[in-house]
C-alpha cells in the first residue's frame, strides 16, 4: 500500500501542550475490594493461589494423616501413605483448611467470583455450610480449641486486613470484627496506614490468639502479638522483627511455643520457633536456601509439617523437633473425588520439533489445569466483561500431560510475539488420555523482525513468591515466551536482596536452554524513581536504595544521577523503570514531585526508558514526547518486573519485551555486549504484543539523518504484526499524529509505505495500540512503540518551549523536595541540589 504524506512548519513545536490518543481501557485488578496498597506483594505473599503441588496443610485430630491444599483441591493422606484422596469438588479453589478439635470438620477459604469466603466441611457427610458470604477476601480461619468459634482474616467492611471471630450462636455461624481499627501515624510506603491483623491462632486454653500486627511500625508487615480473646489486657509483643505477610504462627499443644516463618538475618524463610512469652529469644529450626511456610504442630507436640518449595514448587516436610529428621510426604497416586481424564498435548514448530510454549488449559468446570510439577502462574489483572477470573498459565517444553475433568477442555497456546495465540478444544472422556498437537503459524509479517533479538529488561528471578526459581527454569520459561535475553534485576525485598549472592557480572546459558541471563540491578529509590542498571561489569551497588526514615539509608543522597555515574564508571546502561500511571506528572499542580527522570535525561546520564512496563504505556509515553522534543535523545524499552517465583504476577517474564537489531553469535558474552550497544543507540522497539517496524529512506530506529535547509521528501515504510487486534497503527512526528496507517481487516497486520515532506527537525515513531484490553495480551491493553529516526534539518535541534518549561518547573519542585530532605552531610546535600540547579541550566538552553 502507497501513501503521502505532506508535513510542513509543524504545529507541535510551537503548542503549548501534546496530544495523546483516548485513554485506553485498562482492566481491573484481581481482588479490587482489598484498599490496601501495592496489590502485587500481598496478593502473592499472603492470599493463597493456584499451584499444582501443596500450599497450605492441617493435621487430623488423630495425628496420624494431613488435610492440605493442592491443584485447588482439599486432600487428605495418611502419613507412610502414597496415596492423596480427593475431598472438594465443584465451583472455586480451596485453601487453607483446619480440622476441628474434634476431627469430623474442616474449615476453610474458597476462591470463586473474585472472592475468598470461608466455608465449613463436613467430613463424613460431605455437607458444606459458608461461615461467610460478603463477597470480600476471607483467609487463614482457625478453630478454637473448643470447637465453638473461628477466629480468621476478613477484608469486610473497610478492605483491610482484621480479624473476626465466628461463634456458633442458635446453631447459626455469626460473626464479629476482634479488634477497632486503628491508624498509625508513623509513615509508610510497602502498606496502609490503617493497621492491620493478621494470621491469628488460638493458645490451647481458647482465651487468646497470637497474631502478627503493625502498629506505628514503618517497615514490613509487623511483629507478633498475643492477646486475650476479650481484650481484657492490652496486646504483648512476642517477636519484634520485620516480616513479610508469611510469618504465620502456630501455637504448640502445649502452649508454651509458638512456630512461625521467618527470614531474619537470611534470604529465605526458614522455620523458628519462639517461647510464648514476651521476653523470648526465637531460635532457627531450619537452615535452606529455599522458603517454609505454613507451619504446623501435630497434635502431640512432636512433629511439625509445613510447605516447602526447595524443589521449586510446593511439597510436604514432616520434621521430627528433637532429632531434626525431615520426611517427605510423597504423593505417588491421587484418588479423585469425580470423573477424570486426560490431555496429552504437544506443540510443535514450523520443522514438526518440540516447541516451548506457554499454555493456559480450562476445565469443563471452568477450572484451570496443569502438569504435575508445573509452575502455575495467574494473571494479576482481568477485564470481567470478558471473564469470570484471571488467566492461569504454565510453560511447557513442548509435550504436557494433564489431568483434568470429563468435558470440554479449552486450550490456550502463546509462542512469543511472532507466532499466532492459537485456542483449541479438546473432549476429555473418562480414564481416557486425548491426544492433541498444535502448532502455532507464523503472523503475516513475522519476518520483518528476523535480525532482532527480544529482552526483558526488567525481571525477578526471585522476590518473595512461592516458588523456588533458577536460572535454569528461567531459561525455559523465556525460550517458551520467545525470548532471547532475560535481564534478572537483583533489587531489595525488605532487608533482603534475593540471588544478591549470584551476581556475576558474565552473561550465560543455562544447560539445555537458548535463552541468555544478566544478573542486573534495579537500584531502589522509591524517592527519586526506579532505575535499572544494566551490564555492571564490576559489583552490585550497596546499599541498593536510599531515602528509607529512620534507618542508615535515611539521606536523600545518592540520587539518580549519582548512581548513574556509579553505574557507568562501570560500564553500564542506566534506565528509569515503571515510570508514570495516570495522572502524568503536572508540575503547575499543587502535588509534590519527587521523580527525577527529566534531572537524569537532561544531564546525559539517562541510556533508555520504560515504555512499556510496569506502568501506563500511554502515559508514560507523553512524558517522553516532552523530552524528545526539547531535543533529548532518549531509546524506548520494554521492561515486564515479572516477579518470576510469583504465582499471581505482573507477567509472564517477556509480557514487556524490547527488541533490538542484534545478531545472534552464539556467544552469550558478545550477544549481551552488542545488544546492549543497540540499545543505547536507539535501535529498538518496545511492545507488549504487537510488533512493529519504521524506516525512513532506509533506516531505522535510532538513525539520524542530516539534511540541509529546505524542504525534502523522505519515504517511510510502516509495518505491524501483531498477536491481538489494535485500534491504531500511527506515525508520530513531534509527539503528533502526522497520519494513521491501514490496518488489515482483523486489524492485527500492516503494510505501507509512503512518503512524508520535512522542513524543520523532527523525530518519528511508529505506534500501535488498543483502546480495549486483550486476552491474548496479559497487560492493560495492547501497545507498541519504535524508538524515534532522528531527522536534522539545516543544522537545528528540535526545540519546544513549552516543553522545557514544564520540565523547569518539574524541577523547581525537586529543588523544594531536596532543600526539605534527610541528608548524613552537607556536602551530600551539596551535591544534590548541584544536579538539579545543572539540569535545570540544560533545559533553559533548549527553550
Amino acid at each position: 500500500m502507497i501513501g503521502y504524506l505532506r508535513l510542513g512548519v509543524l504545529a507541535v513545536l510551537s503548542a503549548l501542550t501534546l496530544t495523546s490518543p483516548v485513554q485506553a481501557e485498562v482492566r481491573e485488578p484481581v481482588m479490587k475490594q482489598v484498599k490496601v496498597p501495592h496489590n502485587y506483594y500481598w496478593r502473592e505473599m499472603y492470599v493463597p493461589h493456584l499451584t499444582s503441588g501443596p500450599s497450605s496443610l492441617d493435621w487430623t485430630a488423630d495425628g496420624k494423616s494431613l488435610v492440605y491444599s493442592m491443584q485447588g483441591r482439599l486432600w487428605r493422606q495418611r502419613i507412610g501413605d502414597d496415596t492423596a484422596h480427593q475431598l472438594t469438588t465443584g465451583d472455586g479453589y480451596e485453601y487453607q483448611p483446619d480440622v476441628s478439635p474434634d476431627g469430623r470438620r474442616i474449615v476453610f477459604t474458597r476462591y470463586l467470583n473474585d472472592a475468598y469466603e470461608i466455608v465449613i466441611r463436613d467430613l463424613r457427610s460431605g455437607r458444606e455450610t459458608k461461615l461467610t458470604e460478603n463477597g470480600a477476601v476471607n483467609l487463614e480461619p482457625r478453630w478454637s480449641p473448643d470447637g465453638k468459634r473461628i477466629a480468621y482474616v476478613t477484608t469486610d467492611e473497610t478492605g483491610h486486613f482484621h480479624i473476626a471471630i465466628a461463634s456458633l450462636e442458635g446453631g447459626v455461624w455469626k460473626s464479629k470484627r476482634w479488634r477497632e481499627e486503628r491508624i498509625s501515624e508513623t509513615p509508610r510506603y510497602y502498606y496502609a496506614q490503617v493497621d492491620h491483623e493478621l494470621s491469628p491462632t488460638w493458645l490451647p486454653d481458647g482465651k487468646t490468639l497470637a497474631f502478627i500486627a503493625n502498629p506505628e511500625i514503618g517497615y514490613g508487615t509487623g511483629a507478633l502479638y498475643r492477646q486475650p480473646v476479650d481484650l481484657s489486657a492490652p496486646a504483648e509483643m512476642l517477636v519484634n522483627e520485620e516480616t513479610a505477610w508469611r510469618m504465620r504462627p502456630d501455637w504448640s499443644p502445649d502452649g508454651k511455643r509458638i512456630a512461625f516463618s521467618s527470614f531474619e538475618r537470611r534470604q529465605w524463610h526458614q522455620l523458628w520457633i519462639t517461647h510464648a512469652e514476651p521476653g523470648g529469644y526465637p531460635l532457627a529450626f531450619s537452615y535452606g536456601d529455599y522458603d517454609i511456610d505454613t507451619a504446623r504442630w501435630s497434635p502431640d507436640g512432636k512433629r511439625i509439617a509445613y510447605v516447602s518449595n526447595e524443589s521449586g514448587t510446593g511439597e510436604i516436610i514432616i520434621q521430627d523437633m528433637t532429632s531434626g529428621a525431615r520426611e517427605k510426604l510423597m504423593v505417588e497416586e491421587k484418588r479423585y473425588a469425580q470423573p477424570m481424564g486426560a490431555v496429552q498435548l504437544r506443540i510443535l514448530d514450523e520443522k514438526g520439533q518440540p516447541a516451548p510454549a506457554r499454555i493456559s488449559i480450562m476445565g469443563a468446570d471452568d477450572r484451570y489445569y496443569a502438569p504435575d510439577g508445573a509452575m502455575i502462574h495467574a494473571d494479576d489483572y482481568y477485564d470481567r466483561a470478558e471473564a469470570s477470573a484471571e488467566t492461569m498459565y504454565f510453560h511447557t517444553d513442548g509435550d504436557s500431560f494433564v489431568v483434568a475433568p470429563v468435558g470440554d477442555t479449552k486450550i490456550t497456546v502463546w509462542r512469543g510475539f511472532r507466532h499466532e495465540v492459537v485456542e483449541a478444544s479438546v473432549a476429555v472422556a473418562k480414564g481416557k488420555t486425548s491426544v492433541d498437537t498444535i502448532t502455532p503459524d507464523l503472523l503475516p509479517n513475522a519476518t520483518a523482525f528476523d535480525g532482532w533479538r527480544s529482552a526483558d529488561v526488567h525481571v525477578h528471578m526471585n522476590y518473595g513468591g512461592v516458588y523456588r526459581m533458577t536460572p535454569a527454569r528461567l531459561a525455559q520459561q523465556a525460550d517458551a515466551e520467545d525470548l532471547d535475553l532475560v535481564f534478572n534485576l537483583i533489587v531489595n525485598k525488605e532487608q533482603r536482596i534475593p540471588n544478591v549472592e549470584d551476581f556475576t557480572p558474565e552473561p550465560f546459558s543455562p544447560e539445555g536452554t537458548d535463552a541468555t541471563i544478566l544478573h542486573a540491578q534495579e537500584y531502589h529509590t522509591s524517592l527519586w524513581g526506579h532505575l535499572g542498571l544494566l551490564g555492571l561489569k564490576q559489583h552490585y551497588l550497596l546499599g541498593d536504595y536510599v531515602a528509607y526514615p529512620k534507618t542508615a539509608l535515611h539521606s536523600y543522597y545518592p540520587d539518580n544521577a549519582a548512581v548513574a555515574d556509579m553505574a557507568h564508571a562501570q560500564g553500564a546502561l542506566v534506565g528509569y523503570v515503571h515510570p508514570f500511571d495516570p495522572p502524568a506528572p503536572e508540575p503547575a499542580s499543587d502535588r509534590k514531585l519527587s521523580h527525577t527522570l527529566p534531572v537524569n535525561a537532561a544531564l546525559g546520564k539517562l541510556d533508555y526508558l520504560e515504555i512499556v512496563g510496569f506502568a501506563d504505556p500511554l502515559t508514560t509515553e507523553s512524558v517522553w514526547h516532552k523530552l524528545l522534543n526539547t531535543g533529548l535523545r532518549i531509546p524506548a524499552a520494554g521492561g515486564t518486573d515479572a516477579m518470576t517465583n510469583y504465582s499471581s504476577l505482573r507477567g509472564p517474564l517477556g509480557q514487556n519485551r524490547t527488541l533490538v537489531k542484534a545478531v545472534d553469535s552464539g556467544d552469550p558474552g558478545e550477544e549481551v555486549t552488542t545488544w546492549l550497544a543497540g540499545l543505547k543507540a536507539g535501535n529498538s522497539i518496545a511492545t507488549n504484543g504487537p510488533l512493529v517496524m519504521l524506516t525512513l529512506d532506509g533506516a531505522g530506529p535510532g538513525a539520524e539523518l542530516k539534511k540541509g535547509k529546505g524542504v525534502h521528501t523522505l519515504n517511510f515504510k510502516a509495518a505491524l504484526s501483531s498477536i491481538a487486534p489494535v485500534d491504531s497503527l500511527d506515525l508520530i512526528v513531534n509527539g503528533e499524529v502526522a497520519q494513521s496507517i491501514p490496518l488489515s481487516g482483523d486489524r492485527m497486520s500492516a503494510s505501507y509505505e509512503g512518503e512524508m515532506k520535512l522542513e524543520e527537525s523532527a523525530w518519528v515513531t511508529l505506534r500501535a495500540y488498543s483502546k480495549t484490553a486483550s486476552p491474548y495480551v496479559l497487560d492493560n491493553y495492547p501497545f507498541a512503540t519504535t524508538s524515534p529516526i532522528y531527522v536534522t534539518v539545516g543544522g537545528k535541534p528540535v526545540r519546544s518551549r513549552a516543553a522545557a518549561d514544564h520540565f523547569i518547573a518539574w524541577i523547581d519542585k525537586l529543588t523544594c523536595v531536596a532543600e526539605e530532605g534527610s541528608y548524613n552531610t552537607d556536602e551530600e546535600r551539596a551535591a544534590v541540589l548541584a544536579n538539579l540547579r545543572k539540569a535545570r541550566r540544560e533545559f533553559e538552553k533548549r527553550r
